[in-house]
């Protein structure tokens, strides 16, 4: 996370160099995960590369307890309704109308969970990023609450809510209806691995889902660190954006909405120059 949220923000310390593409073919490309890790590592230590775990740790354990509570809250709506006078238990069939209700609940416990948490997200982003000024506004929970209260407000822990929860709605909702359509339609009830089968296609559905929106993930952590007193967060690594709306507009523009998504087989962005022999291609 650490290496993919620099790269998001357009950090690119490390020059091009002669690789390697999934086919075999020698390309152009910038250095990937561990060559920007070892990079972070030479300069702060291996201690360095768990910058942001504290906030992070507390937003993940935050997070599952809301997760968890408002889930909770549902099953015990649905204890009551069952054993309500008149009411006989019945086999659940699995139909869209339940994978609907399903969804819906999953969708307001994430919901909850990343509203609860976004704060500590931020803190975790900010901390992440002031690597690349060197700055240390942001190393301690506890000051980096204070330090974005006294400068931003309430407001100021929520930058970049809201991509972020369009993001994981649209993913979730993608993902369960899809592992609908495919286990339904697709898959034959009579395989004897059809358990198997269904939990393969949920992982390859979100897979394909979290793909999908990638662009809300990105947006997100870039409001969250725009103009935030960072150098990361302001020019040349960033732009001043307006708003979110903005933002998107400016990285769609720019041909960088997938900025990011993989850390690996990187290749250089159209319109950025680098001291990359090109000879060597030949």
């Amino acid at each position: 996370m650490y290496v993919k949220v620099l790269i998001q923000v357009g950090y690119e310390p490390l020059p091009p160099t002669i690789g390697r593409n999934i086919f075999g073919r020698q390309v152009c490309q910038l250095p990937g995960l561990f060559c920007y890790a070892q990079h972070i590592a030479s300069i702060d230590g291996k201690r360095g590369l768990f910058t942001g775990l504290t906030p992070r740790l507390c937003s993940g354990v935050l997070g599952t307890v809301v997760h968890g509570k408002v889930l909770q809250h549902y099953q015990e709506c649905d204890k009551v309704e069952d054993l309500g006078p008149g009411n006989v238990q019945k086999e659940v069939t699995p139909s869209f109308d339940q994978v609907i209700k399903e969804t819906t609940r999953e969708m307001m416990a994430r919901s909850a969970a990343t509203l609860i948490t976004h704060p500590f997200h931020v803190i975790t982003l900010r901390s992440m990023v002031q690597f690349i000024g060197r700055e240390s506004k942001y190393c301690g929970l506890y000051d980096s609450i204070v330090t974005i209260y006294r400068e931003e407000g309430i407001l100021g822990f929520f930058a970049g809510l809201i991509p972020r929860l369009l993001g994981d709605i649209i993913s979730l909702w993608l993902c369960n209806s899809l592992a609908y359509l495919v286990n339904t339609y697709a898959l034959d009830s009579g395989v004897s691995t059809m358990s198997e089968m269904k939990s393969y296609s949920q992982a390859v559905t979100g897979f394909f889902a979290s793909m999908l929106t990638y662009p809300f993930v990105l947006v997100s952590n870039l409001m969250a660190v725009n103009n935030c007193g960072l150098a990361g967060g302001c020019p040349p690594y960033s732009p001043i954006y307006t708003s979110w709306i903005d933002c998107w507009c400016m990285l769609q523009k720019e041909g960088n909405m997938s900025r990011g998504n993989s850390l690996f087989f990187r290749k250089v962005p159209f319109g950025k120059t680098y001291c990359c022999d090109l000879r060597m291609l030949i």
